[in-house]
């Protein structure tokens, strides 16, 4: 599972992005597993999944690492 920081949360549109080495990727308050989307923070680690979205790539699966 990759891993990467989370670079932004916009808590109140329940979105985020994460930082990795190919750049940012979008995902969405209903990603999170194993953690509330309220309990994350920026700069916090996390490990997830990729898949593709409508939009491009995007995370599933994001949990704490």
């Amino acid at each position: 599972m990759p891993q990467g920081k989370i670079k932004k949360l916009v808590a109140d549109r329940g979105f985020g992005f994460i930082s990795y080495d190919k750049g940012d990727i979008f995902f969405h308050c209903s990603a999170v597993v194993g953690a509330n989307f309220e309990d994350l923070q920026e700069g916090q680690t996390v490990e997830y999944e990729v898949e593709q979205g409508k939009r491009g790539p995007q995370a599933t699966g994001v949990k704490p690492a």
